[in-house]
């Protein structure tokens, strides 16, 4: 926080030596590495997020176990009557230093830091502004952290703060000035015995989405100390557009906020905003600096508002617990594994096939800027992306019932649609403890399958792309393009190479844990031992549930065309055989993940081709 002084001393004093008994009877296994890394720099945790060991910023503050068993430090705390974010003991090693730096991040616009010296000698020197003090054991100080500041130890023993964050409340500021005014008395707070002391914390998080009147404050008091190096009409006009790419930047803010304000549906806009500015100031930053410590001026735009007007990490963070995602080729039977696996007690779903979750994002859906089929990767899975996906998915689930099933509920999530064959590595993004039942049918019967539901009609995902004649049924892989014009047979075995082929390569990149592979014919041969097997590879229980579903032959499942019989291909039979050469390459690769696949398929594979 910017002080009118580098250096203010509070009128108080506190037990120096009963402060350094609680520290000293802290576990040395409680010190942790400095976040920043500086050599001879160490920190002990009091108030962090979630009371964890963690040097995070954001997020609910509750102390630690460390400070929940030092009643002086508490008393300390609470003493000042304000409301504490991050709280820590900082200990530098003799002949260490702080290097000179200033604090320009966004959480330090309204929050200072309050020193109480532990233990300390004349040796240890903090400078700020051009000036230099030494901070005696039990005295409390604030400085000006916007100014370039830094601390030497020159002494032999370790030097041990307690520093602690606070945005100060209004008796806290007075108490500040009054403490700066000729010949005042600092008043003594020694440690009283019994008094369960219990400061308070900051428990409120940053919305997802800055409100604008704040980013309007920060970007205002940023354009008010912006110089440049040199006084050229080159470098004038360069810091001119500089400032008006970050009025442009308000202006835009508040007009996103006006239309979403922090829903989901404008993440992906806001998110794209903040880029472009991102971007954009590169170039014209270029030896623009903050006058008061020479920081230049993209550090402290990225620091202060860029990194923190968004705060979308907390709707990732709070994704569901490895999901369970059903990858497979159309018409290929996944619909009847999903409602299979979702009768279990232990899972959470979105009822039935969620294609509104990834297309229900402008961004991502075919013909948008960079995005021309359904094959989505890591790219795409932007911040904002990510979060909305997570969002929808916590607020639309269901259990095998169909209730409610909310945010916080333990359910694994069970989630299949077809296009998501082509969106493994996007959704690894997002989901890096994912697993993946990947299910394959024999070509034969599969694309027999689609090709009835290109002609049923009923499958229509798109009813016009450019580049293609007519209406567009089901996934929509790469290279789609290329099949205008062409046989119903050849778009039917164009999608199921594509998706069975995409799926493999994609599968290969994970840990072999991570999938596990499944045919539609064992399926519907042994469905009780193949569940069984699918509940031990993704850790759920085979429950009464499960045991009911599967005790004979599986229902039909919702999506069924005509009712599936073993030679239903036949009647496509010669179509589908001049198909079979040029997916022989993948369908050799699946059956190669499958050692029980029946040689007589194999056989009649290979005498067809």
């Amino acid at each position: 926080m910017r002080l009118a002084r580098p250096f203010q001393q509070l009128a108080v004093r506190f037990d120096a030596q009963r402060l350094r008994a609680e520290v000293e009877a802290l576990p040395a296994e409680a010190w942790a590495r400095h976040p920043d890394g500086h050599p001879g720099n160490s920190a002990l945790r009091l108030v962090s997020v979630e009371g964890g060991e963690n040097d995070l910023v954001d997020g609910p503050m509750l102390p630690t176990p460390h400070l929940e068993r030092s009643p002086y430090l508490r008393q300390v705390l609470a003493s000042f009557g304000v409301v504490w974010s991050r709280s820590r003991l900082l200990r530098l090693a003799p002949g260490a230093i702080v290097p000179e730096h200033a604090d320009i991040n966004h959480h330090w616009f309204s929050r200072v830091r309050v020193h109480i010296p532990v233990v300390t000698q004349s040796g240890v020197r903090f400078h700020c502004g051009g000036e230099s003090v030494h901070m005696a054991a039990g005295e409390a100080w604030i400085f000006d952290n916007w100014r370039l500041h830094g601390v030497e130890n020159a002494g032999s023993e370790a030097r041990i703060h307690l520093v602690a964050d606070t945005s100060g409340s209004a008796a806290f500021w007075q108490f500040a000035e009054r403490s700066a005014l000729p010949g005042a008395q600092a008043r003594e707070l020694p440690f009283e015995p019994g008094r369960e002391a219990e400061p308070w914390t900051e428990r409120a998080s940053s919305p997802c989405v800055m409100a604008p009147g704040e980013l309007e404050l920060l970007l205002l008091d940023l354009r008010s100390e912006l110089t440049a190096l040199d006084d050229s009409p080159a470098a004038r006009a360069r810091l001119s557009r500089y400032l008006g790419l970050l009025d442009a930047l308000a202006r835009d803010w508040r007009q996103l906020h006006a239309l979403h304000g922090e829903a989901p549906s404008g993440w992906t806009e806001f998110e794209r905003l903040r880029d472009g500015v991102r971007e954009a100031a590169i170039d014209l930053g270029d030896r623009i600096v903050v006058a008061s410590n020479r920081v230049a001026s993209n550090r402290v735009l990225e620091a202060r508002v860029l990194r923190a007007c968004l705060s979308l990490g907390r709707k990732v963070a709070a994704r569901p617990r490895r999901p369970v995602f059903i990858v497979a080729a159309p018409r290929s039977g996944s619909t009847l594994l999903f409602e299979t696996l979702a009768a279990s007690r232990e899972v959470a779903t979105l009822g039935g096939e969620a294609h509104w979750l990834i297309e229900g994002i402008p961004a991502l859906r075919p013909g948008a800027p960079g995005i021309d089929s359904n094959r989505l990767t890591a790219h795409e899975a932007t911040e904002a992306v990510s979060a909305r996906v997570v969002h929808d998915i916590l607020a639309n689930r269901v259990d095998a019932a169909g209730r409610a099933a909310g945010a916080g509920c333990a359910l694994r999530f069970l989630e299949k649609t077809p296009k998501n064959v082509l969106r493994i590595p996007f959704i690894e993004r997002i989901f890096p403890d994912a697993l993946y039942v990947f299910l394959w049918r024999d070509p034969r019967g599969n694309l027999a399958s689609i090709m009835e539901a290109w002609q049923s009609g009923a499958w229509r995902t798109y009813e016009r792309l450019d580049g293609f004649d007519g209406p567009w049924s089901m996934l929509l892989p790469p290279g789609w393009q290329e099949m205008r014009g062409r046989p119903l047979e050849e778009l039917a075995a164009f999608q199921w190479e594509s998706a069975n082929r995409i799926a493999l390569g994609d599968l290969a990149q994970l840990p072999r844990e991570r999938w596990t592979s499944l045919r539609y014919e064992d399926l519907v041969a042994d469905p009780r031992g193949t569940i069984a097997a699918l509940c031990r590879f993704a850790g759920l229980d085979f429950d009464a549930a499960l045991d009911l579903r599967v005790r004979g032959a599986l229902p039909l499942s919702r999506y069924t065309h005509t009712v599936p019989r073993a030679d239903k291909w036949r009647r496509h039979e010669r179509a589908i055989e001049s198909m079979l050469p040029r997916i022989r390459p993948t369908w050799e690769r699946l059956a190669a993940l499958a050692p029980r696949a029946a040689p007589q398929a194999m056989a009649e594979r290979s005498r067809s081709a």
